[in-house]
């Protein structure tokens, strides 16, 4: 059976192992899989995604891009994001990579197209070649002293890959810019998230500006957000660390072990506990979280 965090394109936040800067992960999901819900968001790594079969959109940089079999998406560090996938059988594989590793590859001559999110679509044979680089790199542990060189060979391919052209979506004044301090500081202490009122504060918006702008950019309103960001924080640290329920669910400021529960239950459709049972190797320091 796949865990439920399997059933959205992607999740943040991302925390790389130490010693590890790189991470991939091949996904395959079937045809019960339902539509994946829309969550814009970003994260600090990297992203580089290789679709097999696929039916969706990915949205970056205010251009709205249609995915199809054996498409590339790439998303470079803290740059705004969504996917949304059709429901039906799908596959990717997920490399992840430490910004300060592709900071250096992305100004160098030829290299400067990962400065910026976009969508490709390589040809069969350059697809073959991705594919089997990013397969390798998901068979090894981050810290394989192979892992950087199959890396930055896998950014050099990528960007060969011919661009697709995406759509146009309606522009606001400063795209999510202006909601960054509140989004920041949510990252930084999901345990003490502000309410609506102060996050607007942190904005220089008034709270009712704030709030129909939060929800007209990121698709949710801001309470919503935090309960989401806060529960995708809790399944990564189920899955990755030994931490008691209760311990989990306090360090992440819900009021009590039992509401954190019933939230979690509400949202991925089983308790904590039996999400950390469904993982085939239980709680896992290094392993990663899919798109």
């Amino acid at each position: 059976m796949a865990l439920p965090h399997l059933e959205r394109p992607i999740c943040e936040p991302v925390e790389l192992r130490p010693g590890a800067p790189v991470r991939a992960e091949r996904v395959r999901q079937g045809p019960e899989v339902g539509e994946s819900g829309s969550f814009v968001h970003y994260h600090d790594v990297y992203e580089l995604v290789l679709f097999g079969d696929v039916d969706g959109h990915f949205v970056a940089d205010d251009q709205r891009y249609t995915l199809t079999a054996r498409n590339l998406a790439f998303i470079p560090s803290m740059q705004h994001h969504d996917f949304v996938l059709a429901p039906g059988p799908r596959d990717w594989v997920l490399v992840q990579v430490e910004a300060a590793v592709v900071d250096a590859l992305a100004r160098s001559p030829g290299m400067e197209r990962l400065q910026h999110a976009f969508c490709a679509k390589p040809d069969r044979t350059l697809y073959r070649r991705l594919l089997a680089l990013t397969e390798w790199l998901a068979e090894l542990d981050g810290g394989d002293p192979l892992a950087l060189p199959l890396t930055e060979s896998l950014l050099r391919a990528a960007v060969l890959a011919k661009p697709i052209q995406g759509e146009a979506l309606p522009a606001h004044a400063d795209g999510l810019q202006r909601l960054r301090p509140a989004i920041d500081r949510l990252r930084r202490r999901p345990a003490d998230a502000h309410g609506a009122e102060q996050a607007a504060a942190l904005c220089a918006l008034s709270p009712a500006y704030f709030s129909r702008r939060f929800k007209q950019q990121v698709g949710m309103a801001w309470s919503d957000y935090v309960r989401t960001h806060r529960l995708h924080l809790a399944s990564r640290r189920l899955l990755e660390t030994n931490q008691p329920v209760a311990a989990i669910a306090e360090a992440l400021g819900f009021s009590t072990p039992s509401h954190f529960g019933e939230l979690f239950h509400r949202y991925f459709g089983v308790t904590p506990k039996d999400y950390r049972r469904m993982s085939p190797s239980g709680p896992r320091a290094r392993q990663t979280e899919a798109i």
